[in-house]
């Protein structure tokens, strides 16, 4: 699963299928902003579960 830009946003999910537990990196013009944990079930989490995290965050502020 690559990362994902939006508005000059890059988003980078990365997960660990043992704990059950992810996270996207959101980085705005290389600079790092903050990480947007998350959990899941399964081998790995799905693309709209990464979607929504990512238009929820987007949403708050108005990305």
């Amino acid at each position: 699963m690559g990362a994902v830009e939006r508005n000059g946003y890059r988003f980078e999910p990365e997960y660990s299928v043992i704990n059950q537990k992810g996270a996207i990196h959101v980085y705005n013009k290389g600079e790092f902003l903050e990480e947007i944990k998350f959990t899941f079930s399964g081998e790995f989490p799905q693309l709209e579960q990464i979607e929504q995290l990512i238009d929820t965050y987007c949403d708050q502020r108005e990305i």
